[in-house]
């Protein structure tokens, strides 16, 4: 079966995560796809396939006779879709020799453009998969667990000779608790690969380092008319806050290994007001200058009023991994040859985000992040070519037989 067959399948089954919800998984929904995969996987000649606690599915591959010295290789890819935008009733729409030029979406007449695309014409005589328009696609990720298990059908039927295997899908990555019930001891994996990245080709060892920061602010409410040197007005503090921090460090405005400051939630009155930013950086030391200039301006804000208006609350989230994997660069390396023997030309980009590998290779489990093939991930543009999908496939299946 190709990974398209696969990934068409999977899409169908909504899977969004909660962000709002403490249970693990965040979602019941996660569990009709976990339980599906382990059918699946069961049927291919996994080894205790199944579904844990908290949603995490595992299962082996015991290494063929010849390779029990190999080292323990885990492949990861997760099961949920983005709360951005609505994953449920995906209808996909298939493009066949897709012509390279703008694609009308169905079902909200919105046009999938070259000009907000420019990758597009790339595609050009593939056979391209957008949604109809009215959801996400869902190759974030389950593109990514259609290529693993594919890859996986390929060397079982094919009887080709490989180390140990472990294989695991996880839930709530799209929430930043992918791995939060990981048992990275039982997994058994030496090292490991996500199968969660962008267009063919990509390689990316690095990520952001990264920080929540939450700044509460209590104001001063009074009539407005016998309010001089009385009233401390919580929206207009707010706005005062945002104006310390600098103005060009903002996700629109920064690129490749730039960092940021993203206010993406506000709320208040003349009473209260919250905002609520990450905070990203490559470099670690850069990354601390961040989180002091947002206490700085929490100080000077305070020393303002003469009092505690603003209250920050910064916690960090995940760390740049390129840390863990610079001792064991021979995974980028091997995966570097694998995507250039399975047709693609590969390229090392940094992450301007994270992924369930920031968290497992802190763990312990060096873990660098593969491509799928897709594009514009959690919205409606999101697109991907039924051949990217067959080429990902191939290089996870060269990580797990070849290339060593």
């Amino acid at each position: 079966m190709r990974a398209c067959e696969r990934f068409l399948k999977y899409i169908r089954v909504h899977t969004t995560s909660d962000p709002a919800s403490s249970a693990a998984p965040s979602s019941a929904i996660q569990l009709d796809l976990a339980h599906m995969l382990v059918e699946e996987m069961t049927a291919l000649g996994i080894e205790n396939a199944h579904v844990d606690e908290f949603g995490v599915v595992y299962g082996w591959l015991s290494a063929t006779k010849g390779c029990e010295d190999l080292p323990a290789l885990g492949f990861i890819a997760h099961m949920d879709t983005s709360p951005d935008y609505s994953g449920e009733n995906v209808k996909p729409q298939i493009h066949a020799d897709y012509d390279g030029g703008d694609v009308v979406l169905p079902g909200t007449g919105d046009v999938l453009t070259v000009e907000s695309f420019p990758t597009l014409p790339a595609l050009k005589g593939m056979t391209l998969i957008t949604s109809d328009g009215t959801t996400l696609l869902g190759a974030d990720d389950k593109a990514g667990i259609a290529e693993i298990l594919t890859a996986v059908e390929a060397i079982v039927t094919g009887d080709k000779p490989h180390g140990r295997l472990c294989i695991a899908f996880t839930p709530d990555e799209e929430i930043g608790m992918g791995v939060a019930h990981f048992d990275v001891a039982k997994f058994g994996a030496q090292f490991a690969y996500t199968v969660d990245g962008g267009r063919e080709g990509e390689i990316a060892y690095e990520t952001f380092n990264a920080a929540s920061a939450k700044v509460e602010i209590t104001g001063m409410s009074v009539h407005p008319g016998s309010s001089k040197d009385t009233m401390i007005n919580a929206a207009l503090v707010a706005m005062e806050y945002n104006s310390l921090l600098p103005a060009g460090d903002i996700p629109r405005l920064t690129e490749g290994y730039e960092g940021f400051f993203h206010l993406h939630d506000m709320k208040g009155d003349v009473s209260h007001a919250e905002l609520d930013y990450i905070v990203r950086d490559h470099d670690r030391a850069t990354f601390e200058v961040r989180k002091q200039t947002m206490r700085h301006a929490a100080k000077v804000i305070n020393e303002r009023y003469g009092r505690e208006v603003v209250k920050l609350t910064l916690k960090d989230t995940y760390y740049n991994m390129a840390e863990k994997i610079a001792p064991h660069m021979e995974l980028v390396e091997n995966a570097k040859k694998a995507a250039r023997l399975a047709g693609m030309e590969p390229f090392v980009e940094p992450v301007r985000g994270g992924t369930d590998g920031c968290r497992l290779s802190e763990m312990g489990m060096p873990t660098p992040n593969l491509c799928t093939g897709g594009f514009a991930y959690h919205g409606k543009f999101e697109h991907i070519a039924e051949e990217s999908m067959d080429r990902c496939a191939k290089m996870v299946e060269l990580l797990m037989t070849e290339i060593r």
